[in-house]
C-alpha cells in the first residue's frame, strides 16, 4: 500500500493542484499554504495527527478532531490507530499532507515551462480543458511527473518516522525501515537488521538510477 497508493495519490494530487492553481490570480498564496507542511518534520506532523486521531471512551469528551467529528454526526468514536487496515490509511494521510506541496511545486514549475505558443496553437485547433491537458500539457511534463513519482516511491520505501511515532509499527502498520530498526535495536538481531538494510538499499537504488537517467535525457533534449 505504501509504495503504490501513497506515491500515486501524492503525485496525482500535486499535479491536480498545480494545474488548478496555475489558472488562479494570486496563486502564490495558496501554493505557499499547501507547501508549508514541508517545513514540518515527519515526527512533528505525526504528533499533530496523533492528536487529531486521539480516542477517548464514549462517555468522555473527545479531544481528537476525527473522533469529535464522527461523534458529532451521530456515530461512535473509534480507536482509529488500532483498526486495520484503516490505521495504515490514516498514517498515509500524514505522508500525503507533508509531501503534496513538494509534488505541486515541482510540477507547477514544469507546467509553466510549457511554451505558450504551443498552448495557443492547440487552443486554435479546438483543444480546451481536459483535451488540452491530456494532449499537450501532460505529455510535455510527463518526464517531470515520473521523476516526482519515483521520488515519492523512494520516500515511501524508506519511511520510518511516521510509523515509529504514531504506532511504533504495531497493529499491522510496520514498514521495512521500521522492521530494520526493531530487529537491530529492539530484538538485537544485527543479522536480520542488516539483511533488511540491504533490501532497502537494493529497492531504492534502481529508482535513483532511473531518476538520474531521466534528468540527463531531459537535459540532452533541450
Amino acid at each position: 500500500l505504501w509504495t503504490i497508493l501513497t506515491p500515486l495519490f501524492t503525485t496525482a494530487l500535486g499535479l491536480y493542484l498545480a494545474v488548478m492553481l496555475d489558472r488562479m490570480r494570486g496563486e502564490s498564496i495558496p501554493k505557499s499554504l499547501i507547501f508549508m507542511p514541508m517545513a514540518i518534520s515527519f515526527v512533528g506532523a505525526s504528533i499533530i495527527f496523533k492528536f487529531m486521531y486521539e480516542y477517548r471512551d464514549p462517555g468522555d469528551s473527545q479531544i481528537g478532531l476525527l473522533s469529535a467529528i464522527v461523534q458529532a454526526i451521530g456515530f461512535g468514536p473509534s480507536n482509529w490507530l488500532l483498526v486495520k487496515p484503516l490505521n495504515t490509511l490514516l498514517l498515509m494521510v500524514v505522508f500525503i499532507w507533508t509531501q503534496t506541496g513538494f509534488a505541486m511545486v515541482i510540477l507547477s514549475a514544469a507546467i509553466k515551462g510549457v511554451p505558450t505558443d504551443v498552448l495557443e496553437a492547440s487552443a486554435l485547433d479546438g483543444a480546451t480543458g481536459w483535451k488540452l491537458f491530456r494532449g499537450v500539457t501532460f505529455p510535455m511534463v510527463r518526464t517531470t511527473f515520473v521523476v516526482v513519482l519515483a521520488t515519492m516511491v523512494v520516500a515511501s520505501l524508506k519511511l520510518f518516522d511516521i510509523v515509529r511515532t504514531m504506532t511504533g509499527g504495531n497493529f499491522g502498520t510496520s514498514v521495512l525501515a521500521n522492521e530494520m530498526y526493531s530487529q537491530i535495536f529492539v530484538q538485537f538481531d544485527a543479522g536480520k537488521g542488516s539483511a533488511l538494510a540491504v533490501m532497502l538499499f537494493l529497492s531504492v537504488t534502481p529508482i535513483f538510477i532511473y531518476n538520474i537517467r531521466s534528468l540527463r535525457r531531459e537535459r540532452s533534449n533541450k
